[in-house]
């Protein structure tokens, strides 16, 4: 997310826009997730924002990213594995998972996009969006996993 879009007033606009309270600790929470594409857990977040506020709990956090979630703010990003992870950029994009150390990397590609499926394979369900996932290794993990086992590429 580049800069102009996350100038305090800016945020401020945002949260006035969506009826929540801007409190310093929701604004050093959302500045936090707006300048990072780590697709960080609740505890990244907590230990980033604590710093500051030594009297936050993760408490709070949770409660603030749900607040930011129904805003439509922020979204969870899917994780079959490990801690729930949230992602503040709501632009349209896709995302690869390295399966080894956890990475969320965002992808954009417009084909994936215009992904569409019969409405004979919806079963009944009225589509509104889709995500797509990409579940493999990323390079460092792959170099760590062919040095332990030359066998694996």
């Amino acid at each position: 997310m580049n800069s102009t879009q996350s100038t305090p007033e800016v945020v401020r606009q945002r949260f006035r826009q969506k009826g929540l309270k801007l409190t310093p600790q929701r604004y050093a929470i959302y500045e936090m997730m707006i300048h990072t594409d780590a697709h960080p857990t609740v505890e990244d977040i907590y230990h980033a924002v604590q710093p500051r506020f030594p009297m936050l709990s993760l408490n709070t956090v949770y409660y603030t990213l749900t607040s930011l979630k129904k805003a439509g703010l922020i979204a969870d990003v899917p994780v079959q594995e490990g801690a729930a992870r949230f992602d503040a950029n709501m632009d349209r994009h896709h995302h690869l998972v390295c399966l080894g150390c956890h990475k969320i990397e965002d992808l954009y590609d417009p084909t994936l996009d215009q992904l569409k499926i019969s409405a004979r394979k919806t079963n009944g369900y009225l589509l509104e969006s889709h995500r797509v996932e990409f579940r493999g290794y990323c390079s460092r993990c792959r170099k760590r996993r062919s040095q332990s086992n030359p066998k694996v590429r």
